[in-house]
């Protein structure tokens, strides 16, 4: 496991939560119709990002990845309710949510960077094949 590439993400991601949330608390309209998408959607980003370019297999990657959008969520919703922007049980729903869409991300990246993988793979094979003629 790529240790820095996960806290990379992680910071990245909880940065993202932490500013939609300083905005979500000066701004209703944010507060009011972002947080809950909002989140999810940096939550699932940020487990594309890691489960993308991460050099582990299937398993582990959609694990790690699925961690990774709950803390981000989890510290981002922690200080949204002691700022009582949220009622205190959005911290577990939005966690667990969060957490699942860390894990699609994950999954997400996974076929991607398994696409990607294959194509590089045909066009090596394609070229060699060139280099024989």
């Amino acid at each position: 496991m790529r240790t820095r590439h996960m806290l990379t993400v992680t910071a990245l991601g909880l940065a993202a939560q932490l500013a939609m949330v300083v905005a979500g608390h000066y701004v209703p309209l944010i507060r009011d119709n972002v947080f809950a998408v909002g989140g999810m959607a940096i939550s699932l980003a940020a487990g594309l990002a890691y489960s993308k370019s991460a050099a582990t297999g299937w398993g582990s990657r959609v694990a790690m990845a699925a961690i990774i959008g709950g803390v981000c969520a989890l510290l981002g919703i922690g200080v949204s309710a002691a700022l009582g922007d949220v009622p205190l049980f959005v911290l577990a729903v939005g966690t667990l949510s969060s957490t699942a869409t860390g894990a699609i991300g994950g999954t997400v990246g996974m076929l991607l960077a398994n696409r990607a993988s294959r194509r590089n793979a045909t066009a090596v094979e394609a070229d060699l094949r060139s280099r024989d003629r």
